[in-house]
């Protein structure tokens, strides 16, 4: 009897492990849409900071980030246990965030101009250069702004989450958003510090002095790195900003009662055209989503400054 009760006893804990692992996974592919983004802005906010401190304030802004965890992780999880039908609204703000902060990287483009931009960064080398700069406190001043936005994007990726295993069981919902939360911490800053020092690798790759053909291939290896550095993060922005409005409109559907519905006619319609029918059956979710995360960044933008341009000018 007891030999069967071990063997029923490790049979749950391998169904358990294998539940966790799935859904892991599914909150893993969920969370996608932010890690873009993050990866992109915390590496931006290291910009300015001298190359032998780099790493170092990737690591202060990474430990700011676990810190973070410790308070969202067991407070996402206290609502689970305690107010389960505040998730839903939750992630319904979440996806809402994200289809706007999407949808106003897109309208940044378009309605300024690319002086400003330029102006910001001349100010930062300025200040950077500058003797009279307290470095220091410029450095300090990078880590919090840095840590107060993965504040924000860290909030996101756990609700998210949270949001996708909210059905299980309290201990598989733990387990869950603890590995996700961990793994995105250390996955991102480890990616934001390899991006940060990639040129610097290159340079190094750059002035080698072999004059064999491994030499050359260094030197050569160095100018690619020092060419693709700059593509990387544009490209970075771009894929985060896509899976924001995939995500975010993604969200916002499902939170919408009966929207499954029609977003099933829609694949079902499409899937019947000939030839090409059965691929765009595979992509009308996604353009679906996208196209919906678009519609309600533009939405919120234009919301956002409507107010804000009447607490400027009250009648």
């Amino acid at each position: 009897m007891a030999g069967t009760s071990l063997i029923a006893l490790i049979d749950d804990i391998a169904t358990i492990l294998d539940d966790v692992s799935v859904m892991t996974k599914v909150a893993a592919k969920k969370t996608a849409g932010v890690l873009g983004d993050d990866l992109a802005l915390n590496a931006e906010q290291v910009s300015g900071v001298s190359a032998e401190r780099e790493l170092p304030v990737v690591w202060a802004v990474a430990k700011g980030s676990f810190k973070n965890k410790l308070i969202l992780v067991p407070g996402a999880l206290a609502i689970s246990a305690f107010i389960p039908w505040l998730i839903t609204p939750l992630l319904m703000v979440g996806g809402g965030y994200l289809c706007y902060e999407g949808f106003e990287k897109i309208a940044h483009i378009f309605l300024h101009h690319e002086s400003e931009d330029k102006a910001h960064h001349d100010d930062m080398l300025k200040a950077v250069s500058d003797p009279d700069t307290d470095l220091v406190a410029l450095e300090r001043k990078k880590i919090q702004g840095a840590i107060r936005t993965d504040f924000v994007l860290s909030s996101e990726i756990i609700v998210i989450a949270l949001g996708t295993v909210k059905d299980a069981p309290f201990t598989s919902q733990a387990v869950v958003v603890s590995i996700i939360a961990l793994t995105m911490t250390a996955g991102v800053y480890g990616l934001v510090a390899g991006i940060v020092k990639l040129d610097d690798g290159g340079l190094a790759l750059l002035r080698s002095k072999t004059n064999n053909s491994w030499g050359k291939i260094k030197r050569g290896l160095g100018r690619g790195i020092l060419v693709f550095a700059p593509y990387l993060m544009k490209t970075l922005s771009v894929v985060g900003t896509a899976a924001m409005f995939l995500v975010g409109g993604g969200i916002l559907l499902h939170g919408i009662p009966g929207s499954h519905n029609y977003v099933h006619q829609a694949t079902l319609i499409v899937k019947s055209l000939t030839l090409v029918g059965p691929l765009l059956a595979r992509l009308t979710p996604m353009l679906i989503n996208a196209i919906a995360g678009i519609l309600a960044g533009a939405a919120l933008l234009a919301a956002v400054s409507l107010i804000q341009r009447i607490k400027r000018n009250p009648l």
